[in-house]
């Protein structure tokens, strides 16, 4: 990427980042130093209450946008999951309760919020429980955004509930021909390597589109990119485009 496109890209992109998922403190705070928006683990598939306030005074500290990050227990709040919409929902509301508590003892607000890894994928497959979390979030969080992928279940609900909705991207996952992201495990699943987060930043630049593992080109109209603070040499891979 050149220099151009690296103005450009610093410009134009707000990246989001998953935080309180066990990265070590001094992670946490570079990677503040280097996004807009922060979606932070909400005590059940990582983080907890020192996490938690780490994270909003980090997101007051550097003017970010804050966001809770509810997930499912076991296995890091990844794999399948298959809740009923009631179900989903004892999930996530104790979770953005507790994270919104701790936006309002550091003096912030909750602006978002983002499932986690099973939860995520599961609400964007399903339009039932895309529809009672958006009709959730209507009720229990007025004006507060919902994240999820440009085309799932969840941008429908969202607009069907008259709830703002962030469409977003992933600069460290591969993606599968059909839009969806490849499953953690597989071969392409993470890819922050600094080559290719720098690829996927350029071609969407000039084109709006990725190319998902197979070399197809998919076009992603997304208004916010996601990359994870776990993920192995982040900082690395978002220099030049932070």
């Amino acid at each position: 990427m050149g220099l151009k496109d690296r103005s450009r890209a610093r410009d134009v992109l707000e990246l989001n980042c998953d935080l309180g998922e066990g990265e070590p403190p001094e992670q946490t705070a570079a990677l503040c130093g280097c996004v807009r928006r922060i979606n932070v683990a909400c005590g059940v598939h990582a983080g907890d209450d020192a996490s938690m306030a780490r994270c909003v005074d980090l997101a007051r500290r550097h003017g970010l946008k804050l966001g809770a990050h509810p997930g499912s227990p076991g296995s890091f709040g990844r794999g399948s999951v298959h809740p009923t919409p009631a179900g989903l929902m004892e999930w996530v509301a104790p979770q953005v309760a507790r994270m919104a508590a701790h936006a309002t003892h550091g003096g912030m607000r909750l602006v978002h919020v983002k499932l986690h890894g099973s939860l995520y994928h599961a609400v964007e497959g399903d339009g039932a429980l895309a529809g009672a979390f958006a009709r959730w979030a209507k009720d229990e969080l007025p004006g507060v955004e919902l994240l999820g992928l440009p085309d799932g279940a969840l941008v429908h609900a969202a607009r069907e509930a008259g709830v703002p909705f962030v469409p977003e991207g992933f600069l460290d996952r591969g993606y599968l021909p059909d839009g969806r992201l490849v499953p953690r495990g597989q071969c392409g699943a993470v890819r922050p390597s600094k080559e290719e987060v720098a690829g996927r930043v350029a071609r969407w630049l000039a084109t709006g589109t990725v190319e998902a593992v197979d070399g197809s080109i998919l076009p992603l109209d997304v208004k916010t990119w996601c990359v994870h603070g776990d993920s192995p040499g982040i900082l690395e891979a978002i220099h030049g485009v932070a």
